[in-house]
């Protein structure tokens, strides 16, 4: 028996695994399920428990050991952005530096307290800097976007954000940013935090803290805002420069009510108060002078522009330390605002606005967005409401010359004339300025110089409107523009930069580069965050914009629309006027710069003749100082231009039996007339001048 028990012995333990296998068949085989002892399953789920909370604890004692014995990083300092002319001369630094006033939190009025803590962060005095139900809304929303568009940071958070941390959106800086707001709450009171982040937070125009916006804003210190105050004040940090009442007084006014509503939510005001205060005026103080900055506007402008570009906040454009390197020639830019000045009446309403394109590189060299900044912010440059008049002419004739339906010698009849359109079931009645007419026929040079009506909406009725729709497009105009006759006299509001992108495509020979206003961006520590390298396309044929410019050229002529400046001008020009009831304009170019310039009123009221005059010297100032000291030089004529002399009677070719109307004119290459003005076999056309022979270009080089 002994024997027997001690051979058996070494078995016993591999019995369990042998009645496992034997259940496992028998259900196999019946096809039923055995229950299993619920002891050693128990234990496990007991010994995975006790694991992962040990772990638990680990994780939290070495959390709470970091967050206590790892020091906060030192607070960034703010610099201010300055934004520089393509020089490297100072044009503004953003909002003139950091404006901060510190004051104790007891000097914060109680209504800015509860409206920030409502607006920003109803549980405040609950969370330990995380707001541990808002922070996983915000994730299952980014889950779902995969994206990370979810804020839900705590006032601290924001605090800590600011001290020492970038506004990108990572999560890794989420993270560092969660720590640090752990890291304030372990070693400041709620209420110190509070006090920080009232003193830290950006405001909008340079103001950081309550006591410098409250001053900024309403004239009077913290301590003293009422209700609606607090609440318009309140709403501003969300977007500075959106909710701004300087700027926008209508959507402070609208935030003002969301932070009123959260208020009423949070139980701090009641219904009835809430009512009350939405309706009260807020009394803004007027900003101050800004003591003659150089290009407002433009500086604005650029602002925008970095924004989009970075895809960042107000401050760090305010106080990131960025240096933003601008296309803008402070010089011209002083030339600009000079003739302006100098055409408006000192003490009117009347607008203007001016842009300066250079066509060889697209940079904007000047920009005027009206006559007093400090008085309306309002950028005209950019404005889509106004007529550009007899000014889009030129679109149109490049496009009827691009489908050689019209040259220089295509000619109509000046006079009152009806058209028919969308198969004769409309018609349409154009007339002339003051009802002038030739009452004959009219060549396109002499259509341009005295800007006939009749002939352009003839040529649209000829090459069709929707092509020059497409020509516009090709041109940079985005405004909308409908099919139809009136197209051809600038009835579609286009703005003035536009205008002078598309006329950057003539002076350019035919090329267009898409306007810059920023050449690079970059931080503090000299990296570069963006650099531009802008789009350049040959819209037009340098032939087609050669022999646009000659003709445009004709309104300094005598008896042109702009010949009453020609005496300013001392450089080959070509440009052309457009008048409305409310508009005037004058958008012209030289080989070294595109120029568009409007003068109007901003509510579209009624233009006086003298005032419809003024844009054109405005022009005409402009370019002869901006170019003072560039030698003037003519266009140059490309490959596949025929200059021929014409008889301006007839549009034949000119001979010595009719040289009584002779005149020079352009043609692209293949387009010119072929039958002269004498009768048949008596005489023989006046040589050309002109053509692509290198003889022919040596020889008016040497005339010249």
């Amino acid at each position: 028996m002994s024997d027997t028990r001690t051979e058996t012995e070494p078995f016993h333990p591999l019995q369990p695994h042998l009645n496992e296998e034997n259940d496992v068949m028998s259900r196999e085989m019946t096809g039923t399920d055995v229950k299993r002892s619920p002891s050693g399953r128990g234990s496990r789920w007991l010994w995975l428990l006790a694991t992962a909370f040990s772990l638990f604890v680990l994780a939290a004692a070495s959390l709470a050991a970091f967050i206590q014995f790892v020091p906060l990083p030192v607070a960034s300092i703010p610099q201010s952005t300055t934004i520089l002319d393509s020089e490297g001369r100072v044009l503004a630094a953003l909002q003139g530096g950091v404006n901060r006033r510190t004051v104790a939190l007891r000097q914060i009025s109680p209504w800015l307290i509860k409206a920030t803590i409502a607006a920003e962060d109803r549980r405040f005095y609950e969370h330990s800097g995380l707001d541990v139900r808002g922070l996983m809304r915000a994730a299952w929303v980014d889950v779902r976007h995969l994206s990370k568009e979810q804020g839900a940071s705590t006032l601290t958070q924001q605090l800590a954000r600011n001290l020492y941390l970038s506004h990108e959106r990572t999560w890794s800086r989420k993270l560092k940013e969660a720590w640090y707001a752990a890291k304030l709450e372990q070693r400041f009171s709620k209420d110190e935090i509070l006090e920080m982040y009232l003193n830290q937070i950006y405001y909008g125009h340079g103001a950081y803290g309550a006591e410098a916006a409250s001053l900024l804003y309403f004239g009077k210190h913290a301590g003293e805002l009422n209700l609606a105050e607090s609440a318009m004040l309140a709403g501003i940090p969300k977007g500075p420069r959106y909710y701004s009442p300087h700027l926008h007084y209508g959507q402070a006014k609208a935030r003002q009510a969301t932070v009123l509503q959260a208020m009423q939510e949070t139980r701090s005001i009641g219904a009835a108060l809430a009512a009350k205060t939405k309706r009260e005026e807020v009394f803004i103080q007027p900003l101050p002078k800004s003591k003659g900055q150089l290009a407002p506007y433009f500086v604005d402008y650029v602002r925008k522009l970095a924004s989009q570009y970075l895809g960042t906040d107000e401050k760090l454009l305010s106080e990131g330390g960025l240096q933003i390197t601008t296309t803008l020639d402070s010089r011209m830019q002083k030339a600009a605002e000079d003739a302006i000045a100098k055409q408006l009446p000192e003490n009117g309403e009347l607008q203007a606005a001016l842009v300066s394109i250079d066509p060889s590189t697209g940079y904007i060299k000047a920009m005027v967005g009206g006559r007093d900044y400090d008085k309306n912010q309002f950028n005209r440059v950019f404005a889509k409401t106004r007529q550009p008049g007899s000014s889009f002419k030129p679109i149109l004739y490049a496009t009827a010359l691009d489908e050689r339906t019209v040259t220089a010698t295509t000619r109509f009849r000046s006079e009152p004339t009806l058209f028919y359109y969308d198969d004769y079931r409309k018609i349409y009645r154009p007339s002339n300025y003051n009802d002038r007419y030739f009452n004959g026929e009219i060549g396109l040079r002499q259509a341009i110089r005295s800007s006939d009506n009749i002939y352009a909406v003839n040529t649209i009725m000829q090459v069709g409107p929707e092509e020059v729709i497409r020509m516009a497009r090709r041109l940079g105009v985005t405004s909308r523009l409908d099919a139809v006759p009136s197209l051809a006299l600038g009835t579609f509001p286009v703005s003035p930069f536009e205008m002078a992108s598309a006329y950057s495509a003539f002076a350019g020979g035919g090329s267009r580069t898409e306007p810059v206003a920023i050449l690079r961006i970059a931080d503090r520590n000299g990296r570069v965050l963006f650099s531009a390298k802008p789009r350049k396309e040959q819209v037009v044929s340098p032939a087609l914009a050669y022999v646009l410019t000659d003709l445009m050229r004709s309104v300094f002529d005598t008896g042109g629309t702009a010949h009453r400046i020609s005496h300013l001008l001392t450089r080959p020009v070509a440009g052309k006027s457009g008048t409305t009831p409310s508009d005037a304009w004058f958008v012209g170019y030289t080989p070294e710069l595109a120029t568009s310039v409007w003068v109007g009123y901003d509510r579209g009221r009624t233009i006086t003749q003298s005032e419809a005059h003024r844009a054109a010297p405005i022009f005409a100032d402009f370019t002869e100082r901006a170019l003072a000291n560039v030698v003037p030089h003519p266009f140059p004529e490309p490959e596949g231009v025929v200059r021929t002399y014409i008889d301006s009677a007839t549009g034949l070719l000119a001979t010595a039996d009719c040289p009584k109307h002779r005149v020079l004119e352009s043609f692209l290459a293949g387009t010119e007339p072929t039958e002269s003005c004498a009768p048949a076999g008596e005489s023989q056309p006046e040589k050309t001048e002109g053509g692509s022979s290198w003889w022919n270009k040596l020889r008016r080089w040497w005339k010249s």
